[in-house]
């Protein structure tokens, strides 16, 4: 086979590094790398107009050389000006995202080769499918739900050094689109059907390229890094070749067929839909009865339904066979209603539920799936009296070409005058309605095309048994096997004109008992010879098109190349199939991911995926369904203008399960926001502070280049050592946890860590170290604390850019940095290394420093504490004598003294550290115990003002009194302790007991001043 590769746009090979240098040029957005064009046999028109529409291939070395010549400008140009730039005085995402994203992309960052040589085999490629949206849709949070999680996966990846692929594209939506191009036909006063095939297809196709892009704009404007130079639609030349290629050996291999069964028929759109597709609501209806005049007798069977108008395709009446109120009529003849006489067999069968309704069924084969079923083991007639388009037809007599609810009206009517009702009630039903098209679903026969799901679902239940395919959240291998072990034929045909045809023809000038599968016309004609029919045979191709999710199975392996690189080892098929992991969420477990399991087991031998993520789905606060008409609806591109894109893809990405609905907020929107601030603010502290007035090379020796060291980190004292230690157990937390795939959970303990521990205590005990007038200033000591400032600082940029790419892009280029390396396309945080590469090398912790460190922690608290609960003004420095055994606990906390009067706000003069406690140091003292040994005495005459003091408890107690008497004369009256709820009474008895604990309380302070 060739391997001649074709490209579509300049963008498809920008970044390449299989040539000489790095190709920078700005490409189009929109293209397609590696196809074949496909041989379509059309007339002039046709032709010509496709030529137009579909992507043009031009020979990937042709257009390199063209690239080069235009390069203008270098990827460093935003890297350079952003640095320039400096920090705003507040973070405004608005100001900055887009800027960053097209440098990204126009950099060739989102290249599988971005980041290491190209075909680099020390480390396997992860490969991530996009979901394809549809071509014309809007964004929705679904939309930015797998957005958020799909990204921080390819990011996670792509910095631990794994070249990854993440493939975006739409799907041509087959119905949905073709319902819109139909609604507007009508819209002027026409229908497909008066303006042609070759028209309507115009039509699509022009909506297609005036609606179609902008949801991929909206998905890039949410931060992701797929590689839009392999972006891909459904109805694109080679996708085409390989829907083609699909359906020919499937039906080789005995799996497709046509057949004529039951389907589930949508008459707005004239077209069959699969079970999946069809979506029931309890709706309000009326249930009819009516009497089935046995033939010949004066007799009746009471028969009930809720679709009275399909009372003229009854082919029989049905009773259970030891019902003893219908026992007697069994074999004899009954007269449908308002048919002119025509009679149906009175037949009996266990299916009937004696106890339901009045126990006889009308049995229906052409209109009800479990008629259906009874009409074959009876060998009964299917009559079919409903048009494609929901009205009735000649088998409806009299009521021929009324719509169907029409007809039911004025067939009840017609019954009612002939005295065949017995009464209408109101009744509660399950209707079946169109998930696209809104209306309600009639089941008719119908010729089909059907492909044998049995064995091919079998496959697909075998590889998830066997681990090929892990399902997670787990809890969903048993909803995969639910359904798997009871899984139909997949009918496959669609009666639209916007969509794959069939590549079926049928030989002669009419009829379909005769038909030839073929890759193209040409191929149907040599195949029709072969058979023995003339060259110039008639051939009609199927007008049918295939379901929409027939093409969208294809598309892990589709899209990298199959079937046109089979078999070639440095093609992308061979690199990137099967698949890394398939994200999606829960609800369309069934539409597609269980159908390219089957697809790509079949059609490849191997599983598409290693690993299926489901997530959940986005819900209003109150864990309702979000819906326009309830008003709670949160859209996503409002709340990138108002919050920034990393708020809320943080916001749908923490705090949540594998599988779990989300419900989302704007109060944690706003939340997350703040936390986007909270770095901002940490940011410019850092390189406005504490790195101000830095030379270049001692800003360049701090840049980080790897993880600190065990001798180095030995250098460090007690905080330095905490929180270096603290994050890289935190590093080597969120590494596992994201390659678990717990992506909630890493991103939770970024939050926690950055704001509880490095900015609330490091941050503010390197003040110490840096500033004179907080007691630093010394030189080693001064570097140390810089040193671990930019490295945690950076290193935490790090780990949080999967989900906040944006704000730690824009940050990590004011910190020291490193030189990017020679195979990076550009100098991007999301090109940097993980803070981990290797897992088999763990990173340098020490445990007892730790332990010693929350010690101290626990000490500034308590104090903290007690300020709090004696309302000593923020800015009074307060005595304090701590007591601590001897030790290397006393030692560093010594150390850390200048540490603990900052955050503690202590008096440096008046602050010492004893071994143990003498007697001076109790009196008049307040007692803190901060762990086993550990004690302070805080002097109550620093704390209070006697008294204002003594003023303060006074009032309370007087307060206090009077709440007691009161509570005391309530529970001492007999009419309300026995005519008041027990409950009531329990709760005055409990608040009694507690303000009479406060008071003495109250009281012992009094007596202690």
């Amino acid at each position: 086979m060739a391997s001649l590769f074709y490209v579509s746009s300049l963008s498809a090979i920008t970044g390449a590094k299989a040539f000489s240098s790095r190709l920078t040029n700005t490409a189009p957005r929109r293209s397609i790398a590696f196809v074949r064009p496909q041989i379509i046999k059309t007339t002039p028109t046709t032709a010509s107009y496709h030529h137009q529409r579909r992507r043009q291939y031009t020979p990937i070395t042709r257009l390199a050389a063209s690239v080069a010549d235009s390069t203008t400008t270098t990827t460093n140009e935003y890297d350079v000006k952003n640095k320039l730039n400096g920090l705003d005085k507040s973070y405004n995402p608005s100001e900055f995202e887009s800027e960053i994203y097209k440098w990204w992309e126009d950099s060739g960052c989102f290249d599988p080769d971005a980041k290491q040589k190209p075909n680099d085999k020390s480390k396997s490629a992860y490969v991530i499918p996009m979901p394809p949206p549809n071509v014309t849709g809007r964004l929705h949070m679904g939309h930015a739900m797998f957005v958020a999680l799909q990204d921080v996966l390819a990011r996670f990846h792509r910095m631990r050094g794994r070249p990854v692929l993440w493939l975006p594209g739409t799907d041509h939506a087959g119905i949905a689109t073709q319902l819109q191009v139909e609604k507007a036909l009508i819209a002027e006063g026409t229908t497909r059907e008066e303006v042609g095939r070759e028209e309507f297809l115009r039509r699509v196709w022009e909506y297609k390229e005036e609606q179609g892009g902008h949801i991929t704009d909206q998905l890039r404007s949410l931060g992701a890094s797929a590689d839009w130079s392999r972006e891909r639609f459904t109805m694109d030349d080679d996708m085409s070749l390989a829907v083609t290629e699909a359906f020919v050996r499937l039906h080789e291999k005995g799996l497709v067929y046509r057949g004529e069964y039951m389907v589930n028929w949508a008459p707005l759109l004239k077209t069959a839909v699969s079970d999946l597709e069809v979506e029931y609501s309890e709706e309000e209806g009326k249930l009819y009865f009516f009497k089935y005049m046995v033939d010949g007798e004066e007799e009746h069977l009471p028969v009930a339904t809720t679709r009275p108008e399909t009372i003229m395709g009854d082919t029989a009446v049905c009773v259970h066979p030891d019902d003893e109120r219908y026992k007697h009529l069994v074999g004899k003849k009954a007269v449908v209603p308002m048919s002119d006489g025509r009679t149906v067999p009175i037949i009996a069968d266990e299916y009937v539920d004696m106890e339901f309704g009045t126990g006889a069924l009308k049995i229906t084969p052409g209109h009800d799936p479990n008629d259906y079923a009874i009409g074959k083991k009876f060998d009964l007639p299917i009559v079919n009296i409903m048009n494609k388009d929901g009205s009735l037809n000649a088998n409806a007599g009299k009521y021929d070409t009324l719509d169907r609810f029409e007809a039911r009206a004025k067939l009840w009517q017609d019954m009612e005058e002939a005295g065949l009702t017995i009464k209408v009630d109101p009744h509660q039903q399950r209707v079946p309605r169109s998930q696209r098209g809104g209306e309600v679903i009639e089941p008719l026969v119908s010729s089909q095309w059907f492909v044998k799901t049995e064995g091919m679902g079998a496959k697909a239940l075998k590889a998830v048994e066997d681990g090929d395919i892990k399902i997670v959240p787990a809890r969903f291998n048993k909803t995969w096997n639910n359904w798997l072990t009871d899984i139909h034929d997949w009918c496959i045909s669609r009666q639209l004109w916007w969509g794959h045809r069939i590549p079926v023809w049928y030989v002669g000038e009419s009829g379909e008992a005769d038909y030839i599968v073929a890759r193209n016309e040409k191929e149907a004609r040599e195949k029709a010879v072969e058979a023995g029919h003339p060259k110039d045979v008639i051939l009609r191709q199927e007008e049918d098109v295939l379901d929409t999710w027939f093409s969208s199975g294809l598309w892990p392996f589709a899209t990298v190349g199959w079937p046109q690189e089979e078999g070639i080892e440095s093609s992308d098929f061979a690199r990137f199939y099967p698949g890394s992991c398939l994200e999606t969420g829960y609800d369309i477990l069934f539409f597609w991911v269980a159908r390219m399991a089957m697809m790509g087991l079949e059609l490849t031998g191997k599983s598409p995926f290693n690993t299926v993520y489901l997530h959940g789905l986005v819900r209003a606060t109150d864990g309702s369904k979000m819906s326009k008409t309830k008003g709670n609806v949160i859209d996503p591109l409002d709340t990138v203008a108002q919050y920034g894109t990393d708020s809320l893809r943080y916001s749908l990405v923490t705090g949540v399960t594998p599988g779990q609905d989300i419900p989302l907020n704007m109060e944690k929107i706003e939340a997350n926001c703040n936390f986007a601030n909270k770095l901002w603010n940490i940011c410019k502290f850092v390189t406005g502070n504490a790195l101000k007035d830095l030379s270049e090379s001692e800003l360049a020796e701090l840049a980080v280049t790897g993880p600190i060291t065990k001798e180095e980190f030995d250098l460090f004292s007690l905080p330095e050592k905490y929180i270096i230690s603290k994050q890289h157990e935190l590093i080597m937390s969120i590494t596992q946890d994201i390659e678990k795939y717990q992506l909630g959970a890493a991103g939770s303990k970024l939050y926690e860590f950055l704001w509880d521990q490095y900015a609330d205590w490091y941050v503010e005990i390197s003040k110490t170290r840096i500033y004179e007038g907080a007691g630093g200033g010394g030189a080693e000591e001064s570097k140390a604390a810089r040193r671990v400032l930019v490295y945690v600082l950076d290193t935490s940029m790090r780990l949080l850019h999967p989900y906040m790419p944006y704000v730690t892009e824009k940050l990590w280029h004011h910190l020291p940095r490193a030189a990017k390396g020679e195979e990076q396309a550009n100098h991007s945080l999301m090109l940097a290394d993980w803070p981990q590469m290797d897992d088999s090398v763990p990173l340098v912790t020490d445990p007892d420093v730790v332990s010693t460190f929350e010690c101290f922690q626990a000490l500034t608290r308590s104090i903290r504490n007690a300020r709090a609960e004696y309302n000593v003004e923020p800015g009074k420095r307060i005595s304090a004598v701590v007591v601590v055994p001897s030790g290397n606990l006393k030692d560093e906390i010594e150390k850390e003294l200048k540490s603990l009067v900052v955050l503690a706000r202590l008096d440096p003069e008046q602050v010492k550290v004893v071994d143990e406690a003498r007697s001076e140091h109790k009196v008049d003292a307040v007692q803190l115990v901060v762990q086993d040994g550990v004690e302070v005495y805080l002097p109550l005459s620093g704390l209070i003002d006697p008294v204002k003091e003594r003023a303060r408890l006074e009032k309370k107690s007087k307060n206090m009194t009077k709440e007691i008497e009161k509570l005391s004369s309530r529970l001492n009256s007999k009419g309300f302790v026995d005519k008041a709820p027990e409950a009531i009474v329990e709760k005055a008895r409990s608040e009694l007991a507690e303000m009479e604990d406060q008071l003495s309380k109250v009281t012992a302070s009094l007596e202690a001043l």
